[in-house]
């Protein structure tokens, strides 16, 4: 009887010590950071994966080891992983890991549409994002998306920077770039000046595409808005270059010449009346606010001044001698600047 007690005695011992041991083991693999180096790793889950996958593909990079105790843990914390691509930093427990997984915290990225981008450079943007899907390429493409009004896509893609995460693609960013339009239009047409040229939120769509390439200084804005409404109250031709550049298309070299100016496109403001047929550019909110709130006064003509801003004139007299400066400056530097 002594026997048979002192060897259950032992037992429970050893059991005791099997158990420490194992609880031991199991604590010290929770307090003991994955191996990870900087700058981090990143892990890819995609739809069906499953933290035994990942595990097994994280095992082969080396960060760690895929046993019972990671077993056991999944069991204690169960976590429902999310889709998605995550950041593994350095120092990242065991837990912190599938608490990361199942918080849904993905990585994000960054594209920025550039105020005064035409949509054939937007398009150019996506094709040079290396982690945004492309699946438009030209602008007829674009042309067929049906969220857009009218079927042409110049202007209606506003210019911020938005966030997306890996899978996302130049779709995703165009729907919320044209929401966002709609939204930013639709607060400056009703909050607009009275009195103003435009029967259409799309006219001032297209009068704030063309503030927004003629210059890309805030205080200007509203002062060149104020020029070009008052040439269309008193039924003067805009004369504007970004709007010949425009309709010129794939012609355009990087210089404007006289010829140029007579050649007659619907885009062609010197031979045309009234606003071009469609925006000529994406404007940005500023310039949207400019076009709805131009500045009061006289001036009716602007020329480069040469220091990154224009010159701006009441008479075509004060105009001309401002011209003339322009065109001093030019003769001696290689840029040449623009005017309206």
């Amino acid at each position: 009887m002594k026997r048979l007690l002192s060897f259950v005695v032992l037992l429970l011992f050893l059991a005791g010590v099997g158990a420490s041991a194992f609880w031991y083991q199991y604590h010290k693999f929770l307090e003991t950071p994955l191996r990870i180096q900087q700058p981090g790793l990143t892990l890819n889950v995609e739809a069906g994966a499953n933290l035994q996958s990942l595990l097994a593909q994280l095992e082969t990079q080396g960060v760690t080891r895929f046993d019972w105790r990671w077993r056991l843990l999944g069991r204690i914390q169960h976590a429902t992983i999310k889709t998605g691509e995550y950041l593994l930093t350095e120092g990242l427990l065991p837990q912190q890991l599938l608490s990361l997984l199942a918080s849904g915290k993905v990585i994000m990225y960054r594209f920025t549409i550039v105020e005064g981008w035409t949509v054939r450079q937007l398009l150019s943007g996506f094709a040079n994002d290396p982690i945004l899907k492309q699946t438009i390429e030209t602008i007829a493409e674009l042309k067929d998306l049906d969220f857009l009004p009218g079927g042409y896509p110049e202007g209606w893609f506003l210019p911020e920077t938005y966030l997306y995460v890996r899978g996302d693609s130049d779709r995703d960013i165009l729907e919320r770039a044209h929401v966002a339009m709609t939204e930013a239009l639709d607060e400056a047409w009703y909050g607009r000046d009275q009195g103003l040229p435009y029967e259409t939120p799309e006219e001032l769509l297209v009068m704030a595409s063309i503030v927004e390439k003629e210059t890309s200084i805030a205080g200007e804005r509203a002062e060149i808005a104020g020029v070009f409404v008052r040439r269309l109250l008193k039924n003067w031709r805009l004369e504007t270059d970004p709007t010949v550049i425009y309709g010129m298309g794939e012609n355009f070299d990087g210089d404007i010449r006289r010829s140029d100016l007579k050649k007659d496109t619907p885009y062609n403001t010197y031979t045309r009346r009234g606003l071009p047929p469609t925006p000529i550019a994406l404007p940005g909110k500023a310039a949207l606010q400019a076009a709805a709130h131009p500045a009061q006064g006289e001036t009716m003509f602007f020329v480069a001044n040469g220091q990154g801003g224009h010159t701006f004139s009441v008479t075509l007299e004060d105009h001309n001698r401002a011209v003339q400066d322009m065109l001093r400056r030019q003769r001696n530097a290689p840029d040449k600047e623009g005017g309206g």
